[in-house]
């Protein structure tokens, strides 16, 4: 038990409109362990990005249990969450949500100002350094290429040292090549401990994960692992 980050139970989620009543999850149950490395999938409105916004505290289910590191977050009320938030979750989207008009180190550092971090050039230093772009620190991110900006994304979500990297679709506006050196990133921090949850609508991505979680019509279609990576690079597996 003591492994487990992640555990959910007929977690549901409805949503209100007037008198609306759209219903998106219908009892969704799985665990993750720390140091998982899980790929949710499903098509477009299936409710994978909600179930998303449930697991890293930016909504709350209808009703259901969730417990992260077994504390129950229906106990928590909204600022204890953000809280967990900053410090437990680091997040990398398909967007970058970089600042344009600001140096890369100070994009990495921003998480730092909201949590009373001592030394954060420091730390922003050894994120940046962890995925190679300690030489671009001083460029606007405006400057950088897309690969070079998913990565500086990359480092802002690392440094805080969070328990779980939430990566939605972070190759879905990259070239190949870039792509494939952002997930070489993420197979690198997992190799290393880091917990990592990625949302994508692609196999192949999918598939540097060791396990992929499928919804479809807010259920849990599927729950399987993935073969090695060892597999993976001598193209077993297609």
């Amino acid at each position: 038990m003591e492994d487990v980050l992640i555990k959910i139970k007929n977690i549901k989620k409805q949503f209100e409109t007037g008198e609306v009543i759209t219903k998106v999850l219908h009892g969704v149950s799985f665990e993750i362990d720390k140091g998982d490395f899980v790929a949710i999938m499903g098509p477009s409105g299936s409710g994978k990005s909600t179930l998303v916004h449930i697991l890293s505290f930016l909504d709350r289910s209808t009703s259901g249990e969730y417990l992260f590191e077994g504390q129950n977050i229906n106990e928590f009320d909204d600022n204890k969450l953000a809280e967990l938030r900053n410090k437990k979750i680091g997040f990398v989207f398909q967007s970058f949500n970089l600042l344009a008009r600001t140096t890369v180190l100070n994009n990495v550092i921003l998480p730092l100002e909201y949590n009373g971090a001592r030394d954060k050039a420091s730390a922003a230093m050894k994120a940046l350094k962890s995925v190679g772009l300690e030489h671009r620190l001083d460029h606007f991110s405006n400057q950088l290429s897309g690969g070079e900006k998913q990565r500086v994304a990359i480092a802002r979500a690392l440094v805080n040292n969070p328990e779980v990297i939430f990566a939605d679709e972070p190759t879905g506006n990259l070239d190949s090549m870039s792509g494939q050196q952002v997930m070489e990133i993420l197979v690198n921090l997992n190799e290393k401990g880091k917990t990592i949850i990625l949302v994508t609508h692609e196999q192949y991505t999918a598939n540097t994960a060791k396990r992929i979680i499928k919804i479809r019509d807010g259920i849990l279609e599927s729950d399987s692992s993935v073969q090695s990576r060892v597999d993976l690079k001598n193209g077993l597996v297609k």
